[in-house]
């Protein structure tokens, strides 16, 4: 059983670490992609604060729609087309994206109507997107450039 302390606590630079590391060991020695970003999800929504959704979509190559792949959190929209809400716009624009106020945002899909931030970093694998880390959070400007910077460094791990 994997048991880790509670890091809600911490200064965010200090829980960006400690995500990293934990990720680290509960990923060592798996060689299975799926259960990796299935306990990688877990891990997140576990330790962060104030997160309503926490998971990934994976592009599916034959459509180019992202498809709903590990999670935490209520069900999800299965399918994203190309290009639409903060997911596809961050794989079209192949960067992160964080929505302070998802109500703000042209065009987004309301999986959950309690969320109102959004953080969204694409996922590569030989330089290629091969899908995104979703984040929700139920409180308005939750998420900040160093969460940004910390679930970029996180999903290098994850995605090496």
């Amino acid at each position: 059983m994997y048991e880790a302390p509670a890091l809600s606590a911490l200064p965010p630079a200090q829980l960006h670490a400690e995500l990293q590391s934990q990720l680290s060991g509960l990923i060592a020695g798996e060689p299975n992609a799926l259960a990796n970003a299935a306990n990688c999800a877990a891990l997140i929504f576990a330790q962060m604060p104030d997160l309503n959704w926490a998971g990934f979509y994976y592009v599916e190559p034959e459509s180019g729609d992202l498809v709903v792949g590990p999670f935490q959190g209520k069900p999800a929209c299965a399918r994203i087309a190309p290009g639409k809400g903060v997911c596809g716009a961050a794989v079209a624009r192949g960067e992160t994206i964080l929505v302070p106020d998802v109500h703000a945002f042209p065009g987004h899909i309301a999986c959950d109507a309690a969320s109102r931030s959004e953080l969204v970093v694409p996922l590569r694998r030989n330089g290629e997107i091969i899908g995104v880390l979703d984040l929700d959070s139920p409180l308005p400007n939750r998420f900040t450039a160093e969460d940004q910077a910390g679930f970029e460094a996180l999903m290098q791990i994850l995605f090496k």
